[in-house]
């Protein structure tokens, strides 16, 4: 096992509805709806794991919802795909609001880039209770992100970058790649 550290971050992420609303792709949300997101958000907060990490010389961000968050919304399925679609973009952007509080670089840059996931990385991850894959390429819940930290770049940094539209610069993306750090064919 390598030798890493663990520091729990105390968070209590803001919901950002801007954010909310630009990743489930709906223009509005009636007031029902809202009172639901109010209330899975107050449920889920409390359950939100946040380190950070030192893995030999590297410092990294990690931030995930457990099993509870990820079976509420498997039960939401069986009642309502919609309700499922917006309450999983609620878990996705709980993360992510509490990664853009802790590193605000990241969401300027729009992107928390993936760091490679060394041996010690995976080891380390897989300890503090959200491990990768068998593959050791992604995490295996549903609702995280690991990153450097501090932030140390965007896409151009970022371990997923070929298999990423955004990071590769497809047109599908709504992103350029930095000058610089374009990949050679």
């Amino acid at each position: 096992m390598a030798d890493y550290t663990s520091e729990v971050v105390e968070i209590r992420p803001f919901l950002d509805m801007e954010l909310l609303m630009s990743v489930s792709q709906e223009s509005r949300v009636d007031g029902d709806t809202m009172d639901r997101m109010a209330e899975l958000w107050e449920r889920w907060s409390p359950k939100l794991e946040v380190r950070k990490l030192k893995v030999g010389k590297i410092q990294y961000l990690a931030v995930w919802l457990g099993d509870g968050v990820e079976e509420d919304i498997d039960a939401i399925w069986d009642e309502s795909p919609s309700s499922a679609y917006l309450s999983g973009t609620l878990a996705q952007v709980l993360v992510m609001c509490a990664v853009n509080q802790l590193l605000p670089e990241v969401q300027d840059a729009g992107c928390a880039p993936a760091p490679k996931p060394t041996d010690g990385l995976v080891e380390a991850m897989e300890a503090e209770g959200c491990p990768y894959n068998e593959l050791g390429t992604a995490l295996s819940r549903k609702f995280a992100i690991v990153t450097h930290f501090p932030f140390k770049g965007a896409c151009e940094i970022c371990y997923l970058q070929k298999e990423c539209p955004k990071g590769s610069g497809s047109q599908d993306s709504g992103s350029v790649v930095l000058p610089g750090y374009e990949r050679g064919e």
